[in-house]
């Protein structure tokens, strides 16, 4: 996969600053300065990397957020980023030191917070995929599940936001529509055809990639987009009755 050839050796001898500088610093021997500004992350990594390098970090950080790594977890980070085998290993280099460094997972939410400004949707989508790997041995637990929501905090996110992720990850039959479009069952359905439309629009797969999703990662928007268009199927039935 193209995001995974130059995830570290494309990167060797850029000056990049905060926690992911010092992070790939340590892995390839560079020195980084921490008065670096994250600007230089942005200026000279690909989004695609960018994004790819957030979601292996954070990813590490959840893995032990409730004090056991489950190797179902371990498989999903590898399945849900779609590693090559010919990359794991560098790949994994980077998921045991955010894994095993004393640094929490603040700084690094707090970076890919300034790296996506503007670019709440780019925000959603980590948070999506964050669930997804907390889900993969099938239960998210407390731990986990306080810590997604504190990332959504300091990526900006309202409580409203991050309710709809986490209702669109049940099954179509579950969901609470309202819910997922971010809407009131009180509201008229001439304002949740407009959430609805927003929604839409800012979770279109399209859109995510030009903004800097990885193809690899996109089936996740997918999967969201389905939620979203059955939410606003069931809001239609029920607002008819």
């Amino acid at each position: 996969m193209a995001i995974w050839g130059s995830l570290i050796g494309g990167m060797i001898g850029l000056s990049l600053g905060g926690p992911f500088g010092m992070l790939l610093g340590s892995l390839i021997g560079g020195k980084i300065s921490r008065a670096r500004s994250s600007s230089g992350f942005k200026s000279f990594a690909q989004p695609q990397q960018i994004f790819a390098l957030s979601l292996i970090v954070l990813s590490a950080k959840l893995s032990k957020a409730d004090g056991q790594i489950s190797k179902e977890e371990l498989i999903a980070v590898k399945d849900k980023l779609k590693i090559p085998e010919n990359e794991i290993d560098q790949v994994g280099k980077i998921f045991n030191k955010a894994k095993e460094e004393s640094a929490g997972y603040e700084p690094y939410a707090q970076q890919i917070a300034q790296i996506y400004r503007g670019n709440i949707n780019v925000l959603e989508e980590v948070i999506n995929i964050l669930f997804y790997i907390a889900e993969a041995d099938g239960n998210v637990s407390n731990a986990e599940l306080k810590m997604i929501e504190h990332i959504s905090q300091i990526f900006g996110l309202t409580e409203v936001q991050f309710n709809s992720i986490k209702e669109s990850r049940k099954s179509s039959d579950k969901l609470n529509p309202y819910v997922v479009l971010e809407s009131h069952p009180d509201d008229t359905i001439e304002i949740i055809r407009k959430r609805y439309l927003k929604l839409s629009k800012e979770h279109h797969p399209d859109l995510l990639m030009s903004k800097g999703v990885p193809q690899e990662v996109i089936d996740e928007s997918k999967a969201k987009m389905r939620a979203i268009n059955s939410a606003w199927d069931q809001v239609q039935k029920l607002k008819s009755n």
